[in-house]
């Protein structure tokens, strides 16, 4: 026995000094002198300084085995070689702390996202050191939830057209020579006072403050400007002027009974976003039944926006119009005086007011006007009313920008009135309404620098630009509220050979200290107190309250002058920011082309949103084509002496008299050929006003939209979406809202959730875990970053605007948005049920398919319902698909054949068939096309080939991951373990997601709340996904 032992573990060492660490066709070739030297030099500690560089350098260097996997694999060594280092040695980054990185589990870095536009404290999760997924950080009591670019970002991280080292006048450089030739400019322009103008977006960083103040006083030539992208002016005026401090006012919309919104998208983009938390709770009956309240919302706007969608009372008004609403509420609520508005705004408008009145400290005013006066209104009313949701004693930092500082300094650029450009993270050239000139002037400056991730515009037109890293590769911090701090820190190694601006620009400026050491520093000896840099850096955030005393404001002298007065000339173009695109910064990222509008459910596009109304007197044309898809009429749209030819969309909602066009796309640079998608909006964006007098004109062709639903009204099917108002639902039975269908049976009337009407056998489901999903459609606000969180978690393809054209598009998971076809759902219902005969029901659901000029909405999240009674298990000839004891529905993807048979049987149409192979395939060229792409797949799911058919799998590699680790700790699963990736990212908590067989869970009370009910309940199938009746707060009965 021992002798075989011995044997054997010589066996074992003779093996291990024979292994291969690497095959590659190229090395079975024994006269590849090339890899020959690289064999011999396999194990060479040393990285060589040319790691990127050229064949015959790559031979001739003394290389490691890192290098030898460039060569044979190159485009994927980069991220190979920094996941395998895992973060920077200095950094104690685990939320969940590991001895070390071990192969097949996942660790969890806090960080933070702060590109200029999103702000947030995110959690990353990391397989073998690579981030595949981004998730809200809800410990975080300061933008601790993340919406769908947030959670798009990660795959911003392998695009593989980021910037990969500095240049020069168009030359790849190294970092010594560019210091070198950008000092010397520095110096020289310096020293004959020669001004440089540093054009950076918000930075709400201390350490980064600091850093640049200390930069500014070695070259006291250089002016610095903040530039947000998309201004938020007028409100920092006002809140400036009143308040003493540059900032934004904070709202908690939990504490709201009445919430009052003049054109404030808060559930988008306005003021930095963030409030869909609050607001979904507020949203939400509270209290047992009978005595249930929550809060009332009143919007008024001129696009239909996801916040307007949402409202219990939405008004549609022009610009005019909501400046003459403000002034009447103020003058009714502070001044006690009548005001005066237009008839057809009167009621609505005085709705309004009766509902804040009565409200008092628990009602809000908000507005996105964009106008100083306006603002200033808001801060009037909701200081007179002593309103609870508005927060000014810890105000928002994360908008900073100066219009008109913006406008004079690009001025300055253009008349030639400065020597010098540095710019930071921001494309002026792009997204500014006089780009083409900016660029040739930015091109004859004596010195210009752009800090930017890749070529854009600005950067093109610049002397010298440096390559900075993505922010899962980078160090900072950020006060996003007054005594409200965050940190971000690298989850994995730089890619690429990029250097963060602050370190640029400390070494430019003479210091030897590197920005980690400078957050450090700062840190301990202003900010960390008693509190560890260890746990800070941990958790990703400190709260250490705001010790700043806010003035007591005066709104004596307010003119609303302007307010009152102000009419409509002509056709306003409204312009505005798309939930999934934002400011246009992550345009080249696949997820969020592919990512369809919750309003008008149209992806790979930006277009022009019109009235029925205005549609009809231009010859402006929707129309529906014979494969499925939506075409629709160009527009000649012009302002000033621009003009832009954009697609049209007529849009249910939108006030007349007014258009609306998105921010965020165009063709331009640093995007794939796919990505360059839409026009340019911030063409017609001039001195920063999101309104504009615009001139509209029916223009020739016909553009081809790439939209995911054509059905737009629910024509009197109250079973699909279930609705009521909260006077019904307090003062009626659950059977006069919630009806349980039924069914006959030897005429005999059933619920069809009885087991006398039942076909199917029953299993035993009380054993083990029984995982159900809880959708509250009065929470749910349509936002989408469950969709996006659903393709990362689940290797879910893209397949490109043609294929969704055919109805091909992959997403597990969609949210169907329906209009009213008349003003209210109720009223669908009642003209159905008003039928009489075949003739009228033609005619009439004919006319119900057209949704109202000003419609409710509704928002309905739909995945497979994992059925227990499941139509596609039983047509499935191959058991592809089939139950399991925890009551997920399971696809086996290898036995699949694709007959297609369970989709077609599926009453949901949730199934998603592979027409083609969306990985490795050049027609297909995304993210998974390439390797560096490849690189944030999911390893723990499988991704799917050609011919096979794919749907939500519940995240079951989620809850089997929860089951395997409570059985290694020898521990009990506790209510809120289990999730999934919808109901993870739900930032509102529409979602919950839980095991029914836990009495305790929060999902099995929900399962006999009198809201509950199930989709298509009449089909029998006993779904796993249950829903909410939706509420709304309106004075119908």
């Amino acid at each position: 026995m021992w002798k075989m032992s011995l044997l054997k573990g010589d066996q074992e060492k003779h093996m291990a000094s024979n292994k291969t660490y690497w095959k590659n066709i190229a090395q079975l070739d024994p006269s590849d002198e090339a890899i020959q030297k690289l064999e011999q030099n396999e194990f060479v500690d040393k990285l060589p300084e040319d790691f990127l560089s050229d064949e015959k350098t790559l031979e001739e260097s003394s290389t490691s085995r890192r290098d030898f996997l460039k060569y044979v694999g190159f485009s994927t060594a980069a991220a190979t070689i920094a996941a395998c280092e895992g973060p920077v040695i200095k950094s104690v980054p685990y939320v969940v702390q590991p001895e070390q990185i071990r192969p097949g589990v996942a660790n969890y870095y806090a960080t933070t996202i702060a590109d200029g536009f999103d702000f947030g404290s995110v959690l990353i999760k990391t397989r073998e050191g690579r981030p595949i997924k981004v998730e809200s950080n809800q410990d975080a009591p300061t933008l601790g939830i993340a919406n769908a670019r947030m959670h798009a970002s990660v795959l911003s991280l392998y695009d593989t057209l980021r910037l990969q080292g500095p240049t020069a006048n168009g030359e790849d450089v190294s970092w010594d020579d560019f210091y070198l030739q950008v000092g010397a400019m520095l110096k020289a322009l310096e020293a004959t006072n020669k001004e440089i103008i540093l054009l950076t977006p918000t930075l709400p960083s201390p350490t980064t403050q600091k850093i640049i103040a200390s930069f500014t006083s070695v070259y006291p030539n250089i002016k610095t400007v903040v530039y947000d992208t998309i201004s938020s002016d007028a409100a920092l005026n006002a809140f400036q002027s009143h308040y003493g401090k540059r900032a934004l006012a904070d709202y908690d919309f939990s504490k709201a009974k009445t919430i009052v919104s003049v054109d404030a998208d808060f559930l988008g983009d306005w003021q930095g976003g963030g409030y869909s938390k609050g607001y979904g709770a507020s949203k939400t009956p509270h209290g047992s039944h009978g005595k249930a309240e929550m809060s009332q919302h009143f919007q008024f706007e001129s696009n239909m926006s996801l916040t307007g969608a949402n409202a219990d009372y939405r008004t549609p008004c022009t610009p005019a119009d909501q400046k003459n609403i403000l002034a009447y509420i103020h003058d009714r609520i502070v001044s006690g005086s009548g005001g005066s508005i237009s008839e057809a705004l009167k009621p609505a408008a005085d709705k309004a007011v009766t509902a804040l009145k009565k409200a008092g400290s628990h009602g809000v005013l908000v507005s996105g006007v964009d106008d100083q006066n306006a603002q200033a209104v808001v801060l009037s009313v909701n200081e007179f009313l002593k309103s609870e949701s508005f927060i000014t004693n810890s105000p928002k930092l994360i908008r900073q920008g100066n219009a008109n500082e913006v406008q004079n300094a690009l001025n300055a650029i253009v008349a030639g009135d400065v020597s010098g450009l540095i710019s930071v993270g921001v494309n002026p050239v792009f997204t500014s309404s006089n780009g083409e000139a900016l660029a040739d002037a930015i091109k004859s400056l004596e010195f210009s620098l752009s800090f930017t991730s890749k070529i854009d515009e600005t950067a093109a037109a610049s002397q010298f630009v440096a390559a900075t890293p993505h922010y899962l590769e980078s160090w900072g911090d950020y006060e996003f509220k007054s005594g409200h701090f965050a940190l971000a820190q690298p989850t994995i190694r730089p890619l690429f050979d990029t250097q963060q601006f602050q370190d640029v620009l400390l070494r430019l400026a003479g210091q030897n200290s590197k920005y980690y050491d400078e957050i450090k520093a700062h840190w301990n000896e202003s900010i960390l107190g008693s509190s560890s840099w260890s746990k800070v850096l941990h958790d990703g955030y400190i709260s250490v309250g705001s010790s700043q005393e806010v003035p007591s404001a005066d709104f004596s002298d307010l003119d609303l002058s302007n307010l009152r007065n102000a009419t409509s000339e002509g056709m306003s173009l409204v312009l505005y920011t798309k939930t999934g695109m934002g400011d246009g910064q992550q345009a080249n990222n696949p997820w969020l082309q592919e990512f369809p509008d919750p309003i008008t459910r149209v992806s790979w596009d930006n277009y022009l949103t019109i009235s029925m109304s205005d549609a009809q007197a231009l010859g402006i044309k929707n129309s529906n084509e014979a494969n499925g898809a939506l075409n629709g009429s160009y527009a000649s749209v012009s302002v000033g002496s621009q003009t832009l030819k954009v697609p049209v969309i007529i849009q249910p909602g939108q006030a007349k008299g007014t258009v609306g066009l998105s921010f965020g796309y165009g063709e331009r640079l640093g995007l794939k050929d796919e990505m360059q998608t839409g026009v340019n909006a911030y063409a017609l964006y001039a001195n920063f006003k999101n309104v504009q007098n615009v001139e509209v004109k029916l223009d020739s062709g016909e553009h081809e939209f790439a939209c995911v639903q054509l059905h737009n009204t629910l024509m009197g099917r109250g079973d699909i979406v279930k609705e009521t108002t909260l006077e019904v639902f307090n003062t009626k039975d659950k059977a006069h809202w919630n009806l349980m269908p039924q069914v006959s049976k030897n005429h005999i009337e059933f619920d069809v959730t009885s087991p006398e009407v039942d076909m199917w056998q029953e299993f035993d489901r009380s054993i083990g875990h029984h995982f159900n999903l809880s959708i509250d459609l009065n929470s749910c606000t349509g936002c989408g970053a469950c969709v996006v969180a659903c393709h990362a978690e689940n290797n879910v393809p893209v397949v490109g605007k043609s294929e969704v054209r055919k109805s091909r598009d992959m997403h597990w998971l969609r949210i169907d948005r329906y209009y009213s076809s008349a003003t209210t759902f109720e009223g669908d219902n009642q003209t159905k049920e008003d039928i009489s005969g075949i003739g009228d029901s033609l005619n009439t659901f004919g006319e119900m398919e057209k949704a109202a000029s000003n419609p409710q909405v509704a928002f309905q999240p739909v995945m497979c319902q994992h059925c227990n009674h499941a139509p596609c298990e039983t047509v499935c000839p191959v058991a592809a698909t089939s139950h399991g004891r925890q009551g997920q529905n399971h696809m086996a993807y290898n036995r699949c054949v694709g007959t297609r048979y369970c989709a077609n049987n599926c009453p949901y149409k949730v199934r998603r068939f592979n027409w083609f192979l969306y990985n490795k395939n050049d027609e297909f060229d995304y993210h998974m096309n390439n390797d560096l792409g490849r690189m944030v797949l999911n390893p723990d799911v499988v991704v799917r080939s050609r011919g096979v058919m794919e749907k939500c799998s519940m995240c079951i590699q989620m809850t089997q991951k929860t089951i395997l680790d409570a059985k290694l700790k020898g521990e009990e699963i506790e209510d809120g373990m289990f999730q999934t990736a919808c109901s993870n990212a739900c930032t509102t908590g529409a979602m919950v997601f839980g095991d029914l067989n836990d009495k305790k869970s929060k999902v099995a009370a929900l399962h006999q709340d009198d809201r509950m009910y199930h989709l298509l309940e009449h089909v029998g199938t006993k779904p796993n996904v249950m829903y909410h009746v939706k509420v709304r707060n309106t004075d119908e009965v």
